[in-house]
């Protein structure tokens, strides 16, 4: 009896412990909802947001807020404004912009009650290739910014999915959101045409750099999209201004998510 009693009283001391534990995903889950009406976020971006679904996006790629993320050419801030309250706490994000201007650092310095520290680094391979320590991330993101390496050249975009690999941990996710391209089109020609890569294309530079494709999402697809038409003449820009483009919305884009095996090769 007294063995027995010791085991129910162990069994529901883990089981407090186990109802102890903090919900990860769902602490993240909050943060999220939380950062994407947060008043540091302009009404234009947040306008974006039917096009571009960022908490379910960043959710199908597994952020959790305790982690390393790697946001790869964050532009004007529009992921980081997201991203940066998210992992202020707990987590860490790492921006890695081409260059690091001083206007770009007091970009971010602008919200630091909300952003919490944000740590730049320069990224331009083939020059600077590197977006830090072997194995010190946890996530890396490339949010519409792999055509922009493919424009200068199909070795620079291996350079990215390389420096990827390296800088993430076994296990480590790479999210890609991208404009998509024509089905077997030449992704050059489709890059620097019309900023877009062909899906096919995109899967197979993530295999050969040694990833492993864990899933794809429809989050992000628009069916209404016209692939022979520049992303920029599409919402938000309307290059050209052909206001009839304005009822397509933004464009198709796939939505990637490749692994770091465990176990490497």
């Amino acid at each position: 009896m007294r063995k027995l009693a010791i085991a129910l009283l162990t069994a529901v001391a883990c089981g407090w412990a186990l109802a102890a534990l903090p919900d990860t995903a769902s602490d993240t889950d909050k943060l999220l909802h939380q950062a994407v009406v947060g008043g540091w976020r302009s009404d234009a971006n947040k306008a974006r947001d039917q096009y571009r679904h960022p908490i379910e996006t960043l959710e199908f790629f597994g952020l959790r807020d305790d982690m390393t993320v790697v946001e790869i050419g964050p532009g004007a801030g529009w992921y980081t404004e997201i991203l940066a309250p998210v992992l202020a706490d707990h987590g860490q994000l790492i921006t890695a912009p081409s260059k690091v201007s001083d206007k770009y650092l007091d970009w971010l310095k602008k919200q630091p009650a909300s952003f919490g520290h944000i740590k730049p680094i320069a990224f331009s391979p083939p020059e600077q290739d590197s977006l830090g320590p072997d194995g010190s991330a946890d996530m890396v993101l490339a949010m519409r910014v792999t055509h922009d390496y493919l424009n200068d050249s199909p070795e620079e975009l291996e350079a990215v999915f390389q420096a990827a690999y390296k800088v993430l941990k076994p296990g480590g996710v790479l999210g890609i959101e991208e404009h998509r391209g024509k089905p077997n089109m030449d992704p050059l020609t489709s890059s620097k045409a019309f900023h877009r890569i062909p899906e096919n294309y995109m899967i197979a530079e993530g295999l050969k750099a040694g990833f492993q494709l864990s899933g794809i999402s429809e989050i992000n697809a628009n069916p209404q999209d016209d692939y022979s038409v520049n992303v920029h003449q599409l919402l938000p820009d309307l290059m050209g201004g052909d206001q009839k483009l304005k009822a397509i919305g933004e464009s198709d884009r796939m939505t990637l998510k490749f692994v770091k095996p465990k176990q490497l090769r």
